[in-house]
């Protein structure tokens, strides 16, 4: 069990790494979704990427990984109102399936799941 949680974190921390530099790479795809009563749309989008790379780098180190799956965890609460905004905004996405929209919502708690298991230590 141990390998697996770790080959999981290991991936984990590389897609948070490949999502915040996406942040950079596509910057108006998330300054698009940002919900208009956020103010600073383009500092927020990255701030957010920004985060998303520390906290994956964080991850996978060990001294840091249990501090930056809160960070993850916290970070998954913040955009969610990014999430809800789409998915009930569909109209504002017409490249984007309706129901792709609503899936992301409940995907955010596999992802807090996902994050949270690695706050808890490995029993050894």
């Amino acid at each position: 069990m141990l390998i697996f949680k770790l080959v999981t974190k290991i991936l984990c921390g590389l897609l948070y790494i490949a999502a915040g530099a996406n942040h950079f790479w596509n910057p108006k795809f998330y300054e698009d979704i940002m919900p208009p009563y956020l103010p600073w749309p383009s500092q927020l989008v990255v701030i957010s990427g920004i985060a998303e790379i520390v906290l994956g780098v964080a991850l996978l180190v060990p001294k840091t990984s249990q501090v930056a799956a809160w960070g993850l965890i916290l970070l998954l609460i913040a955009v969610f109102p990014a999430n809800v905004h789409m998915a009930m905004n569909p109209d504002l996405y017409p490249t984007i399936p309706p129901v792709a929209l609503w899936l992301r919502l409940p995907l955010q708690g596999v992802l807090v799941a996902w994050a949270y298991w690695y706050t808890i230590g490995d029993a050894r």
